[in-house]
């Protein structure tokens, strides 16, 4: 049996100068947006945002539901978004930010991980993902696909 392995490359930063204006003015519409999270149960407040190619910035939030199957992700409420009203224009960046105290930025859970994938592959072309945290630090990664590695695609069906 072979072994092999997989590589993922990401960049860590705690300075925000550390991107274009146009990114910088992107992280804090997301981190503000996190205000507008319903997040009643868990307190769990996650916004995203993101940019497309001709500069417009969209915004999402996590809504919960006492039912909790029903919740829905931050990511996937802009994805859906972005996908349903800008089908033709390309997202270059996407940023996530979660409210809360915690050592280091959040990764989306794995439904938005393969949505993400999914848009990213339809779009052919890759879309920078930043994880924001609290305390500043941020994480990027180049494409959407280092997040989910050996992803499921429509090459499969």
């Amino acid at each position: 049996m072979e072994e092999r392995k997989i590589h993922i490359t990401y960049k860590s930063t705690n300075q925000k100068t550390d991107f274009s204006s146009a990114v910088q003015h992107l992280i804090d519409e997301t981190i503000s947006f996190s205000a507008n999270a319903y997040a009643p149960y868990s307190d769990f407040k996650v916004s995203a945002c993101l940019l497309l190619e001709d500069g417009k910035i969209l915004k999402g939030t996590n809504v919960e539901n006492a039912s909790y199957p029903v919740c829905i992700c931050a990511e996937r409420t802009l994805v859906s978004h972005a996908v349903s009203n800008y089908p033709q224009t390309k997202i270059e960046v996407i940023a996530i930010y979660v409210d809360k105290d915690l050592a280091t930025p959040v990764p989306p859970c794995g439904l938005c991980r393969q949505t993400l994938v999914e848009v990213e592959n339809r779009q052919k072309k890759s879309i920078q993902i930043l994880l924001i945290a609290k305390n500043g630090t941020i994480i990027q990664f180049d494409k959407c696909s280092d997040l989910l590695p050996l992803s499921f695609g429509s090459e499969f069906l």
